[in-house]
C-alpha cells in the first residue's frame, strides 16, 4: 500500500515538475522574443541589418537597448598578451536619446569599469559611456574616489591607447579633473542594437500637466498592478543647449523606481534610475561641461526635481522645472 501511495507521490511530482518546465519555457521564449535586432553594423559601421530608422522609432517608443559587440582580447583589453581569443559583450544602455526624431543613441548609466577578466579598474568610477546609432562612442568618467584633483577645465592632448589602431580618438577634454571624457570610435567585429519594445503608453502631458493622450486613471491601475514604469521626459537638457539660437528638440528615456499616488489631489510622483544627461547634439558627443549626471523626481502635473550632481566636484543641488512627461509601462 505505501509502494503504491509513494509511486503516486512520485508520479504526481513529475507531472508538476513537467508542468512548471513547460511553463518556464513558455515563459522564457515569450521574454527572449521581446529582445530584437533593429540595426547591425559591420567592424566599418555600414549598416548590414535592420536600419537606423528602425532603431529609432524602436527608442521613441522607450524601447529598453542593450548593444552587442565583438572584440579579440589582445587587440583592446590587453595588446602584450598573445591570447586572441574572440569576446562577445552585451552592455545595457539604461538612458537613452531621442534628438530630433532624426538621432537616437544610448548610455551606460550603471557601470563601474571591469579590468577584464580579473576584477575592477583601479580607481571606483562610472563609466558614461554613450553609443551613437552610426557606432560613434564616448566616455566620460567621473571618479568616486574623492581625491582632489587640481586639473582644469578645456580642451587636453589626444591621448589613444598605445598599440591599439583600432581605436580612434578624436578629442580629450578635462584630463587631469575629477571627470575626463572623450569621443571615439572602436572598430568592433560588429554592433547590434538589440532593443525590447515592450513599453506600452498610457498617459502624455504638458508641462502644465494638461493630458495630451491616455489617461492617469489608466496609469494609476497600472501602477497599483505593479507594473514597472519608464518615462519620456522631454528637452530635459534645455538648460545644457546655453544661449543657442537653434535648440534641438530631444526626449531623455529612463526607468522609474519607487512611485507614490495621492488619491484625493490624483497626483503620481515618481523618482527615476540615474540619468546622465548630455547637450543634444548630432552625434551626442561629450564635451567640457556639457554633460552631468543625477536622479530626477517626476510628477503627473508636470513639476520636475532634477538633483544634479556636477561630475567635477560631487557636489549635489536641486533644479525645478516643468516638462511635457510620457509615461509608459510594462
Amino acid at each position: 500500500m505505501l509502494s503504491i501511495l509513494n509511486r503516486r507521490v512520485r508520479i504526481n511530482t513529475l507531472k508538476r515538475n513537467a508542468r512548471q518546465t513547460l511553463k518556464y519555457e513558455q515563459s522564457r521564449g515569450k521574454v527572449m522574443s521581446e529582445w530584437r535586432s533593429a540595426l547591425q553594423l559591420d567592424s566599418q559601421r555600414n549598416v548590414i541589418n535592420g536600419s537606423a530608422h528602425e532603431f529609432r522609432a524602436a527608442i521613441d517608443r522607450a524601447a529598453d537597448l542593450r548593444i552587442y559587440t565583438e572584440f579579440r582580447h589582445n587587440e583592446h583589453i590587453d595588446v602584450g598578451s598573445s591570447n586572441p581569443e574572440l569576446i562577445r559583450e552585451v552592455a545595457e544602455f539604461g538612458v537613452t536619446y531621442s534628438i530630433d526624431h532624426r538621432w537616437a543613441a544610448g548610455i551606460m548609466h550603471l557601470r563601474q569599469p571591469i579590468e577584464l577578466p580579473i576584477g575592477f579598474g583601479t580607481r571606483p568610477s562610472m563609466s558614461f559611456f554613450v553609443y551613437n546609432e552610426d557606432g560613434a562612442q564616448g566616455i566620460a568618467r567621473p571618479y568616486l574616489d574623492g581625491k582632489i584633483s587640481e586639473g582644469s577645465l578645456g580642451s587636453s592632448p589626444i591621448s589613444p591607447p598605445d598599440k591599439m589602431p583600432k581605436y580612434h580618438a578624436f578629442d580629450n577634454w578635462d584630463e587631469q579633473t575629477n571627470a575626463p571624457s572623450h569621443n571615439f570610435v572602436y572598430d568592433f567585429e560588429t554592433f547590434r542594437y538589440c532593443v525590447n519594445d515592450s513599453w506600452r503608453e498610457v498617459l502624455s502631458h504638458s508641462s502644465t500637466g494638461e493630458v495630451l493622450s491616455g489617461s492617469l486613471s489608466e496609469l494609476v491601475d497600472a501602477f497599483s498592478a505593479g507594473c514597472a514604469m519608464k518615462l519620456g521626459l522631454e528637452n530635459l537638457c534645455q538648460d545644457l543647449q546655453g544661449e543657442s539660437a537653434t535648440k534641438l528638440h530631444h526626449t531623455v528615456y529612463v526607468q522609474g523606481g519607487s512611485a507614490y499616488y495621492y488619491t484625493e489631489q490624483k497626483l503620481l510622483i515618481i523618482g527615476t534610475h540615474p540619468v546622465i544627461r548630455v547637450r543634444p547634439q548630432i552625434p551626442l558627443q561629450y564635451a567640457s561641461g556639457n554633460w552631468d549626471f543625477g536622479w530626477v523626481m517626476v510628477r503627473s502635473d508636470g513639476r520636475v526635481v532634477y538633483r544634479r550632481c556636477d561630475p567635477y566636484t560631487l557636489k549635489f543641488t536641486d533644479h525645478v522645472q516643468h516638462n511635457s512627461v510620457r509615461w509608459f509601462v510594462r
